[in-house]
């Protein structure tokens, strides 16, 4: 990690009134999803205060200069699951809010092939049949079954999940809509839907194609920030999740912020500040402050107190329940279910600075793939191989890389004729066997660095300089329990009715006044806001029902 701060151009530092002490809502957490609550609640009418422990808002979604003129995302660096009624409801337009579409895929092969996918249809087809017709000639039928798929879920991905234990009339009418939901889906794409739920990438894929760079591009979306390989239970999950996805309505689609993600949480922050919410900065929180069973405001770590009768805490399940308040307030099955929660970081991020372009010699001087995503995944055995070594506590000798060229997007990233290439890394896991992080940050950094220049000949005579962000990194920087960037594993029994835990995943707590909103909760990680306006959704129906 540089020592860099993160940019903050264009941004008028949110400052608090020295002598407020009481609020309606505070909001522990400036992240992404911490902005996103705090800006619907502010917007209601609450004074609203969020209260951030770095310097800077945006979380694990900043942009950070490696070195001058060369702007990064650290960590976060994409935006896909962004939910659309956010960009709407907090007029984010207006606040800078400016996507910019990823429309490549670039997937390099170890022969020195390479499968290119792009925004159009019929291209992509002819680019596969390249590789097998058969795989052609089925794509369609997959992509539409993946959407089907996509199509029965989003509705539960935008709503709270019902409490599976509800007694009360409105907890049992909403078991009963969902059970009429999951009544109204197609029979085949109902088992789909198990079948990923349940399943592997892997087997799913089988079932489609046969030619090894398509299946390795597409089952590389199964493995994202979660300990598993494209051949295990639970990589079903995370590719439908994934899938997901979508840029101006199109599913599937990626883009990339002007500025970086960090760039795009400055833009909740200046809508969060618009409905009058107070961000209050380099403050760390100690505790939530309770009394006879209720949240009534928290503890600085400076001994400051403030009020306020909603707490929302947008960090991890751990903090939000083990750091800021007291466990033995809560039910000792929540307590049981917290100890089990798994994390289990997986992913890294080794960040270029490059004097130019790197090149693939059977490409010649194209350079319009590197508009987009640049997949090291050749085959699924290769990312199955690469998962191995994780499994026994080693970070991976030829990892799955998914790099993007992000200047190539917006050019005021880099220096003319200079541009960064930001690299998720999979697989190296938070607890090695036998060593650590600070002794094998370099060595990890060396094979990913290794692995690029057998694909780009000559790519480390472009290095300039390199940013490495391990996942102990993303623990103690961003705050990320054990540098899983979900804010838990997206493991079935994590999800939907279980995320956090059973009982509790409709965003309170047991302690009354005090919610949660973090990406441990429904409908997960990545940056789409999701816990964030769901939340706020809870509280003020609570609020106005109080």
């Amino acid at each position: 990690m540089t020592d860099s701060s993160a940019l903050q151009d264009g941004v008028t530092t949110p400052t608090v009134d020295a002598g407020s002490r009481e609020f309606d809502a505070i909001v522990i957490g400036g992240g992404h999803n911490g902005l996103v609550n705090a800006s619907y609640l502010a917007k209601s009418g609450l004074r609203t205060l969020i209260v951030e422990r770095r310097d800077f808002v945006g979380g694990a979604a900043i942009t950070e200069e490696l070195r001058p003129g060369f702007k990064f995302t650290t960590f976060s660096y994409a935006l896909s699951l962004l939910r659309p009624n956010i960009i709407h409801d907090l007029g984010l337009v207006k606040h800078g809010f400016m996507p910019l579409l990823m429309p490549a895929s670039f997937c390099p092969m170890e022969n020195g092939d390479a499968l290119v996918m792009g925004t159009d249809r019929n291209e992509n087809i002819i680019e596969i049949a390249r590789h097998s017709q058969h795989d052609a000639d089925a794509y369609d039928q997959y992509s539409h079954d993946i959407e089907m798929v996509v199509r029965a879920v989003k509705p539960l991905f935008d709503k709270a999940p019902p409490d599976l234990f509800a007694t009360s009339p409105d907890g049992v009418a909403e078991l009963a809509e969902l059970a009429q939901h999951l009544r109204g889906v197609d029979k085949g794409v109902l088992h789909n839907l198990v079948r990923l739920l349940t399943g592997s990438a892997a087997d799913f894929l089988d079932d489609y194609f046969e030619s090894d760079i398509l299946k390795g591009y597409l089952a590389s979306s199964g493995i994202i920030g979660t300990k598993v390989g494209p051949m295990s239970q639970g990589s079903g999950l995370v590719l439908l999740f994934h899938g997901m996805g979508e840029h101006d309505g199109s599913l599937g689609s990626w883009a990339f912020h002007k500025g970086g993600n960090g760039e795009f949480t400055q833009v909740l922050a200046r809508a969060a500040q618009s409905f009058g919410a107070q961000i209050k900065l380099g403050t760390e929180v100690d505790r939530v402050i309770t009394s006879n069973g209720r949240a009534t405001g928290i503890a600085l770590a400076d001994g400051t107190e403030l009020s306020a009768k909603v707490i929302v805490s947008a960090a991890d399940p751990r903090r939000t329940f083990t750091k800021f308040v007291d466990p033995r307030e809560l039910p000792a099955d929540l307590v049981d279910a917290l100890r089990r929660y798994r994390y289990q970081g997986t992913s890294s991020k080794v960040n270029f600075a490059l004097d130019g372009l790197p090149t693939y010699p059977s490409l010649g001087e194209r350079t319009d793939m590197f508009r987009g995503f640049t997949n090291i995944a050749p085959t699924m055995e290769y990312l199955e191989r690469a998962f191995d070594e994780a499994k026994y506590g080693w970070y991976s000798t030829r990892p799955y890389i998914d790099g993007a060229i992000q200047s190539t997007i917006d050019p005021d990233m880099a220096p003319p004729g200079k541009h960064v290439m930001s690299c998720f890394i999979h697989y190296t896991p938070y607890e090695l066997r036998g060593s650590d992080w600070p002794t094998e940050r370099e060595h990890m950094a060396d094979n990913v660095q290794a692995t690029l220049e057998s694909f780009f000949p000559g790519f480390s005579d472009l290095v300039l300089q390199r940013e490495i962000v391990t996942p102990l990194d993303i623990e103690t920087v961003a705050g990320l329990p054990e540098g899983n960037i979900f804010h838990g594993e997206f493991f079935a029994p994590q999800m939907y009715f279980f995320r956090p835990a059973p009982g509790w995943s409709q965003y309170r707590t047991p302690i009354e006044g005090y919610y949660q909103c973090g990406s441990g909760t429904h409908p997960g990680g990545c940056v789409s806001g999701g816990p964030g306006w769901l939340a706020s959704q809870r509280i003020l129906r609570d609020l106005a029902t109080a």
